[in-house]
């Protein structure tokens, strides 16, 4: 088997901010105790013109300007997304087609809650590592639904992130040194087709769904590659809210230290099958050459991804030819709830 890397990575987040405070207060809530208790301010929102094509290509053209290579040598493009725009059309093809791939290229597009895109990593390593195909093109991306007054619609965000995967070059940005994946039937959360908006189990989506699954997960690569916590400089962990994220690193012995630059959840939110690829794309923007990163995805229905990955030394020269993550924190503008519910089509 071939060493599989990532060789280039983008991620977009839209300009549009909903303060937490806002929704609370629309439905007689405290805004500071939900803050508190979910750990988030504010969520980021996708545009009236935007949906999970727009966000996908975005964040696929900084993976492929960071990558160096060009997009018509792309032979695969797969992605993950609770909400891609058609239920009979692939949101791949079209993406692949914006960004000028060609026709001689595999597309596929991948469904399973908010760890779509990450199964496509795995996917996508056999792939490259058997020598079946030279370069892929991995994004998840999401502009997540919540039903009005439900809990989720304080978190549930828009973003997209995207990942050139190849197999290992001298210019190699991270290398995919192992994975891990547990899944079961443990439906916490759903949504049936035709259904608008999706159903939760409430506190049912904590231990035996989130933490049961990454938990599985991290253990199996942690023994698989047997390393410890502390043999990692940087964690990332699925961010359905600002508690379990922090809650499931301490449980496996990493520090508040290694988690936080991976914590986008704080700042826009949770954009489901973009949370832990965008919390992997915040880390490579100020990881050094040589560190090791320990990511675990976690999708609904259930399971989890785990990767144990460490930085090349093209991550220096290449991760400035693209928009880092906290760029687009300084890119946006505020709406009002009612604009919010505009933008969204919920009215």
């Amino acid at each position: 088997m071939q060493k599989v890397s990532i060789l280039g990575y983008g991620v977009y987040v839209p300009c549009y901010r909903l303060k937490i405070a806002e929704i609370a207060s629309v439905w007689g809530k405290n805004g500071k105790d939900v803050e508190r208790s979910l750990g988030i301010i504010e969520k980021s929102v996708a545009g009236v013109d935007e949906d999970a094509v727009t966000l996908a290509y975005e964040a696929a053209t900084s993976a492929v300007a960071r990558a160096g290579i060009k997009a018509s040598n792309l032979e695969v493009c797969l992605v993950g997304s609770e909400s891609h725009p058609y239920a009979v059309n692939p949101t791949s093809t079209i993406v692949a087609e914006l960004l000028g791939v060609g026709k001689n290229y595999m597309a596929a597009d991948l469904e399973f809650a908010c760890k779509a895109a990450t199964a496509g990593i795995v996917a996508t390593c056999g792939l490259i590592g058997s020598g079946m195909v030279e370069f892929a093109l991995v994004v998840g991306t999401d502009t997540a639904q919540a039903k009005p007054h439900d809990i989720l619609e304080y978190t549930a965000a828009s973003a997209a992130a995207a990942f050139v995967v190849g197999k290992h070059t001298k210019n190699s940005l991270a290398d995919i040194i192992e994975t891990a994946s547990f899944s079961s039937d443990t439906p916490d959360f759903w949504r049936r087709d035709g259904v608008r908006f999706p159903s939760h189990g409430g506190r049912f989506t904590g231990e035996p769904a989130y933490f049961a699954h990454v938990l599985g997960a991290s253990l199996r690569l942690l023994g698989k590659t047997h390393t410890k916590s502390h043999d990692y400089h940087y964690c990332v962990f699925h961010m359905p809210n600002g508690k379990f994220p922090r809650a499931v690193g301490k449980r496996l012995g990493f520090t508040d230290r290694q988690l936080a630059p991976s914590l986008i959840f704080d700042h826009i939110g949770n954009p489901y099958s973009a949370s832990s690829l965008t919390g992997l794309a915040a880390v490579l923007d100020m990881a050094k050459p040589g560190e090791r990163i320990f990511m675990v995805s976690y999708g609904s229905g259930a399971g989890s991804d785990a990767f144990s990955l460490q930085v090349g030394k093209g991550i220096i020269a290449r991760r400035n030819k693209a928009l880092k993550f906290s760029d687009y924190l300084t890119r946006k503008t505020t709406i009002s709830y009612v604009q919010y519910l505009k933008l969204r089509g919920k009215i």
